[in-house]
């Protein structure tokens, strides 16, 4: 396996959830499968929890009917989150798990490999497809030490992100080592792995450990464990190292992941706002933590205090323990079990006010508010915080309010509560009925990618353009995430209000366009819709400096042609309204060729731009999109 070659790896477990994987089934019904062909899958509904009129629920139920006839475990709402509950349920050491979101790497805290993918990509794995993708280097981390009081796993992703950005681990798996993972939990390592994504990992992978199997063993799943760690002397493409014990608190200021420094530098600035929760924090130590701090206390009574459980068995231990109560008595305000703010879904903060949250990412408008200020930190600094209404360094916190560092212990007996219910027997499956709501659509239908190929650049944008950008979260866009011609009205209208309106309209009239970006094209969110609601639209072409790894790929699904500045300084000769044009698209393709010319039409000049795709992306291309590809696989 040479780095920057595809790879493809059998997928043992796939985990989905709502706001993505309605896309999903319509794929699995467009490619005619009626049974998944790999060991486990388990959807869950976590993200899309607003329940304010019929369209959340009758996907609620197009999935979990969808489910049942194919074969898949269902995670109903109130449940927990996707990564968290996953974890406590079905990973296994040694296994690999890809998941319909961005953040699935969270579970190589677990010693799983664990890989983001797109949708349609998550279809075809059901199906039993390989996991294809090019071969990430490897990049080592040596962990030294312990963590000090007041500084938990969350100051140490956001060291990293803070040395390396939002950039620094593209095309990389990182895999942890050293004597320092002792002192890291399970639910630390999570923490951890999580946040990789926001650095542009593949993945993060942890040993698996006597850490691992103390976590299995407290979910009743000890026979799941194996013993999994790095060779001895193993090399690595790219090393570094982190003593736990130099750390201390840290803080990412809006609006980017990476915009990090330490608390006692942003210290003093009014809080608005103080969030517990999301699948960046979600362990019980977390909530626990917060709770014990708040002990006979009370949170500044101009600060919303925030309190989002990630589990079922998370909220029901801190029920048993008084833990919920503390932070009730305190101030909190409890909402469901799910992502819910993470992703815009409520809880939303005020304008101009700012917001510090324990969530993964910061991108500008996320939260629901365009111009929101939201910082990304560590329970212990948010909770802080919250209790003295301004940024506050929790080791300060202690000192002055002689708050001893609580020391929290995992219950004496961690209740297990509901389970999540076995798919029925094929024979039960087979006489299930799909509930299709009337906002539940198909997939449009994508036509093979011309061989001619002119258009005019309908966006002009620079770098590190999220997901959150191109098709947005939130409550005004979730529940539209099962109908592709109405969430396309959504596209890019933080941008320019426009575009989809008049995108739309040239498609119709066979006028198609582009896109010309930046670097990190795409980061964030693993969501299908960023490419095919766009591609319905008319999007044909993207050129950009780099792209961010799930959605190059996603672009490639929907027969976008992604390609690459040759000279990144070609960037700036381009302009909103250039007319592009490139040539023998199809002969390109067929041949493996990798080098594209562009004609700037109407500027009488042309530039260089590369497409480094494999055999199989190229025929996807050529095809129509994976669905496409897929279906005429079958047919063959």
């Amino acid at each position: 396996m040479v780095a920057g070659t595809e790879i493809q790896l059998r997928v043992d477990q796939l985990l989905m959830q709502d706001a993505l994987s309605t896309l999903t089934m319509q794929a699995l019904e467009a490619m005619g499968v009626e049974r998944i062909a790999i060991e486990a899958a388990c959807q869950y509904v976590d993200h899309n929890l607003l329940q304010t009129d019929f369209r959340s629920p009758d996907d609620h139920l197009f999935l979990q009917s969808s489910c049942a006839r194919l074969g898949i475990h269902f995670s109903g709402p109130g449940n927990g989150i996707s990564h968290p509950t996953h974890q406590e349920y079905f990973a296994i050491p040694g296994k690999l798990l890809a998941g319909t979101d961005s953040h699935t790497p969270a579970n190589g805290g677990m010693g799983m490999l664990a890989i983001g993918v797109g949708s349609v990509e998550g279809a075809s794995i059901l199906a039993g497809e390989p996991l294809s993708l090019s071969m990430p280097e490897v990049m080592g981390i040596y962990v030294t030490g312990s963590l000090p009081d007041w500084v938990s796993a969350k100051d140490v992703i956001l060291t990293l992100l803070k040395r390396h950005g939002v950039k620094g681990a593209l095309n990389r798996i990182i895999e942890y080592y050293g004597p320092g993972l002792a002192n890291l939990s399970a639910m630390d390592r999570h923490v951890i792995a999580n946040m990789g994504t926001e650095l542009g990992a593949t993945s993060s992978v942890f040993p698996s450990d006597a850490q691992t199997l103390a976590f299995l063993q407290q979910n009743g799943r000890a026979d799941a464990y194996i013993q999994l760690a790095a060779d001895e002397g193993a090399s690595y493409s790219h090393h570094d190292e982190i003593d736990l014990s130099s750390l201390v608190p840290m803080i990412a200021l809006p609006s980017s992941p990476d915009n990090v420094v330490t608390v006692r530098e942003a210290a003093g600035r009014p809080v608005h706002q103080a969030y517990l929760g999301s699948s960046a924090n979600p362990a019980y130590r977390d909530f626990a933590i917060a709770a014990m701090m708040l002990e006979e206390r009370k949170v500044a009574a101009h600060v919303s205090f925030d309190i989002n459980p990630s589990t079922r068995r998370v909220l029901t231990n801190l029920t048993a323990n008084g833990h919920l109560n503390r932070l009730l008595m305190a101030g909190g305000r409890l909402h469901q079990t799910g992502c819910n703010g993470c992703n815009g879904m409520g809880q939303a903060p005020a304008t101009g006010k700012n917001s510090l949250r324990t969530v993964p990412r910061n991108f500008p408008g996320r939260s629901g508010t365009l111009d929101d200020q939201v910082f990304l930190c560590s329970p212990e600094t948010a909770t802080a915080s919250a209790i003295t209404g301004v940024i506050t360094d929790p080791r300060d916190l202690g000192r002055e309010l002689e708050i001893p560092y609580p020391k929290i212990e995992p219950p004496a007996e961690w209740i297990l509560g509901a389970d999540i219910a076995s798919p029925p027997p094929l024979k039960t499956a087979r006489t299930v009925k799909i509930e299709r709501g009337p906002n539940i659509s198909t997939i449009p239908d994508i036509a093979p990618i011309s061989d001619h190929i002119e258009a005019h650049v309908a966006l002009y944008l620079g770098d590190n353009i999220s997901t959150d950008y191109i098709s947005p979260a939130g409550a005004r866009a979730l529940p539209f995430r099962s109908n592709i011609p109405k969430i396309a009205e959504l596209s890019f209208d933080n941008i320019d209000i426009d575009y989809a309106r008049t995108a739309r309209q040239d498609a119709l009239e066979n006028r198609y366009h582009a896109i010309i970006a930046g670097d990190n094209y795409g980061q964030g969110s693993s969501r299908e819709h960023a490419a095919i609601a766009p591609q319905y639209l008319g999007l044909r072409l993207a050129v950009v400096k780099s792209f961010a790894r799930l959605h190059w790929q996603n672009l490639i699904n929907s027969a976008i042609l992604p390609l690459v500045f040759d000279n990144p300084a070609d960037w700036q000769r381009l302009d909103k309204g250039d007319i592009l044009v490139v040539a023998d698209v199809h002969h390109l393709l067929a041949s493996g060729g990798s080098d594209f010319s562009i004609k700037i039409k109407n500027k009488d000049f042309s530039i260089s731009a590369s497409l480094t795709a494999s055999a199989r992306q190229r025929e996807i291309l050529v095809c129509g999109g994976y669905t496409n590809w897929i279906k005429s696989k079958k047919a063959s």
